[in-house]
């Protein structure tokens, strides 16, 4: 007889309803995002997180997908989609960090939101924005028709 791996969906939200934030603007994502990075890292290695929420903006989890080096980090597409279907969210936000501060996208940066951002439509998940972050500013591709 051979084994199976039994698999199971589970999700835990402890946050009330009420209690959960809200995104409207690429600021307000970015506000968030910087109350859950640390800011003793934030300058020191490329993070990468995904913002997950359902049908009304609201904020169901934030995404510890990967952290890298001074230079870069990975991001699996098949990891964001996973939090995503796990969360049953309806759109996503996808953030990273640029430790050197400066915050415009790189060549591979694009490509990957267009990666991800196809993925996702194949599962009816809608990439809201991806932002790259530093302690002073960001760059919103939903702000500068990106996506």
């Amino acid at each position: 007889m051979t084994g199976v791996a039994e698999v199971q969906l589970v999700y835990h939200n402890k946050v009330k309803t009420s209690d959960r934030h809200t995104i409207r603007t690429a600021k307000d994502a970015y506000q968030l995002l910087l109350e859950h990075w640390n800011k003793d890292t934030i300058e020191l290695a490329e993070e990468f997180k995904v913002i997950l929420m359902n049908t009304r903006s609201s904020v169901l989890g934030i995404y510890n997908l990967s952290k890298g080096g001074i230079s870069g980090t990975i991001a699996d597409p098949r990891l964001v989609y996973i939090a995503a279907l796990r969360a049953a969210a309806s759109s996503i936000i996808l953030a990273h960090n640029h430790p050197s501060g400066e915050v415009i996208p790189s060549k591979a940066d694009e490509a990957l939101t267009q990666k991800i951002k196809a993925g996702a439509a194949l599962l009816d998940i809608r990439l809201s924005d991806h932002l790259i972050i530093s302690p002073e500013t960001y760059f919103s591709f939903a702000n500068e028709g990106l996506l």
